[in-house]
Parts: structure tokens; C-alpha cells; sequence
């Protein structure tokens, strides 16, 4: 059995000792097997310990049920994420409260160059169903990964939609492996996991209780750059993911209702406290988080499909000769006349060839 794994799983295991303590002694003593054979003493004095946590450390026994997560997550090739370890979200380093341990099936990459969250109400209207889609659709090209929580409403709407626009989606659960909840979440479950996965820190045995969904949404607001809020009440759960969001300094956007709705009073307070931005349409999005598509067609890719006229050829086969080029030189290079020049450039910017540079310069686009 995977020794430095056990010990891990067992770290999790150990009553009253928090993640920002394990952190703590982590960080102390460099791996898990190190803390439970440090002596009591030297466990006591590290920050946030004590002799409490420390005789907790030294008492505790129950290896077994560590023992019996190994065999499940062996049998079900479940990935395990421990915060030392480099297969770790690097994103949740960044949180202060981040998950000891993270138990991961699925087949897509949690350090995604682009990961958005989207979250909101269970009880969605048809204009957040709308929006949600819109949202989802105008990211296809970006090779964005989208992150929710696997329950009814928004949050089933942003992995169908997903899935449909083939985009992978992860689910953050609020329980173990061993399960789904809600049961009729099944069947989109297994979907995800050919295209995304599952993502957990609770042991295979943990139930959906209540106070684990909170615990949950912190996971959902770390992991992303960006946590899109579609449709919540004003004391709804989607309420604490966003503020987890804001105080893990991540980009927070929310979708502006109808003022007398309740399903967007939530988004509203948001929104009036700039803790939120107010997302007026799907592009926006990008344009805030200045990504590029994966799809944009290179630029000789994309003259092959653009009609060009012998003016704008000769400009293009001039400034692929050179960085960028001011518009007198153009001029002198190419012999053509100013009017030319003129209606050539602009014709090759709005097809986004080439773009302008202080002092009359032009590059083309790469």
C-alpha cells in the first residue's frame, strides 16, 4: 500500500486539525509521515497547533479508514491531489484555506490556462437557462474549462451546455465519490467524466450534509480566474461562492435581472457593492479577461480564405518582411497611390490582418 499516501489521507483524518493548520505543518515538517512521527513537543510549537491538536496527532489510530479510501480510490482509478504534490490545482495554492487533499476522476487538465466557474440558483427562471447557454456557447473557441457544482439548476445547465459545445466541464461535489447527488444527476455524471470529471475533498463515506456545500463552494470559487454569478436570491448559496471568489481576489461577474425579481436580487446587491461586474452580454467576458481564441485561424490561414485584392496583397507580402512599418515607408515600397494605401489598410483591419502602432505604424496580426 502507498505509504506516503496513507498518511496523507490519515492528515485529513485527524480531529479538530483544519486545513490551515495541516497547511501549517506541512510546511513545517515537509510531508505528511514526518508530522505523525514528529515528537508531541516539537509538534506543539508550531503555529496554530498546541498541545490540543498536537496530543490529537500523537493519539490518533484510526490508519484503517485511510487504509480502506486507498482501496477505493485503487478499484475506481480515482486520482488523488495533495496540496505538496505538482498534480495539485495551482490556482488553490493561492487560497489561504485551500483542501489538504482533493480526490479527482475525470481526464481533463484542473491547471486549464482558462477556467471559469458558473453558478446560480436551483430554482433557475428561462432568461438565467438563456443566459447560461449564451455564455457557455460564446467560450467554445477559447478552450475554457467550466466549473460547477453538479446541482439543479444553473449549475446542471452550465455542464449540459458544456458537454454540448464540447467544452470540458468539472462537477465539485459535496460528498465522496461513492455517489451523486441528486440522484438524477447520474447519467450526466458519467457524461462528465468522458469530457471533465468529478472533483471532491470528502472521503468516499461523506454524505451531502448541509454544512458540506459551503465547504464545497470555496473549491468552486478558487479553482477558476472568473466566477460568473447567472441568477441567485440575495441569501442564496450562490451568495457565498461569489464572496469567496472576491476575497480570493478572482474576477467576479454577475448577469443584471429585473430589479423586483428575486432570483436576481442577489446578482443586483453584487453588482451595487463592486464586488461583482456587471456582465451585459457574453462577449463581454472575454473582452475582461483579454483571452484569445484557440481556434483564431493563423494569419496565413486566414488569407487563404479571404479575397484579397492585388492592393492589399502587396502590403501584406511588404510587412511580413518586417515587424511593422510606418506608412510613409509603405508608400515608398509599394508605388502605390495614397488612396490605395489608404482603402487597403482599412480593409485589411477590418478583417484583422493587420492592425495600427503609434506613429502610423502597422504590424500584421499574429
Amino acid at each position: 500500500m502507498n505509504q506516503n499516501l496513507l498518511y496523507q489521507i490519515a492528515l485529513t483524518l485527524v480531529p479538530n486539525l483544519g486545513v490551515v493548520q495541516a497547511k501549517l505543518l506541512l510546511e513545517h515538517f515537509s510531508n505528511a509521515e514526518n508530522i505523525f512521527k514528529a515528537k508531541r513537543k516539537d509538534l506543539s510549537i508550531v503555529e496554530g497547533i498546541g498541545e490540543v491538536r498536537a496530543k490529537a496527532i500523537k493519539d490518533f489510530s484510526n490508519f484503517k479508514e485511510a487504509e480502506d479510501e486507498i482501496k477505493f480510490i485503487e478499484k475506481h482509478q480515482i486520482q488523488t491531489l495533495f496540496i505538496a504534490n505538482d498534480n495539485y490545482p495551482k490556482r488553490l495554492l493561492h487560497c489561504y484555506d485551500a483542501p489538504t487533499i482533493l480526490y479527482y476522476k475525470g481526464n481533463t487538465d484542473l491547471n486549464n490556462s482558462k477556467i471559469v466557474s458558473i453558478i446560480g440558483t436551483r430554482t433557475n427562471t428561462d432568461y438565467g437557462k438563456q443566459v447560461t447557454e449564451s455564455i457557455i456557447e460564446e467560450l467554445q473557441p477559447y478552450n475554457v474549462l467550466i466549473v460547477s457544482g453538479l446541482a439543479t439548476g444553473i449549475d446542471s445547465i452550465a455542464h449540459k451546455t458544456a458537454l454540448k459545445n464540447n467544452i470540458a466541464t468539472i462537477g465539485v461535489l459535496a460528498h465522496g465519490l461513492n455517489n451523486i447527488y441528486p440522484s438524477q444527476h447520474k447519467n450526466l455524471a458519467k457524461e462528465m467524466l468522458q469530457n471533465g470529471g468529478l472533483l471532491t475533498e470528502f472521503r468516499t463515506t461523506s454524505k451531502p450534509d448541509k454544512f458540506n456545500f459551503p465547504q464545497r463552494n470555496r473549491i468552486v470559487a478558487g479553482i477558476a480566474d472568473a466566477t460568473i454569478v447567472i441568477e441567485t436570491a440575495i441569501k442564496g448559496g450562490s451568495m457565498i461562492t461569489a464572496e469567496m471568489a472576491y476575497n480570493y481576489n478572482r474576477d467576479v461577474f454577475a448577469i443584471p435581472g429585473k430589479i423586483y425579481d428575486t432570483k436576481s436580487s442577489g446578482c443586483i446587491h453584487l453588482i451595487q457593492q463592486n464586488k461583482a461586474v456587471l456582465l451585459g452580454k457574453p462577449s463581454q467576458l472575454i473582452e475582461e479577461m483579454n483571452w484569445e481564441s484557440k481556434s483564431k485561424p493563423a494569419k496565413k490561414q486566414r488569407e487563404l480564405f479571404i479575397e484579397l485584392t492585388k492592393e492589399e496583397k502587396i502590403i501584406i507580402s511588404i510587412l511580413k518582411q518586417k515587424d511593422a512599418i510606418n506608412i510613409d515607408e509603405l508608400f515608398l515600397q509599394s508605388k502605390l497611390s495614397s488612396s490605395s494605401i489608404a482603402a487597403a489598410i482599412l480593409n485589411l483591419e477590418l478583417q484583422n490582418i493587420i492592425t495600427a502602432l503609434p506613429g502610423k505604424m502597422y504590424k500584421l496580426i499574429d
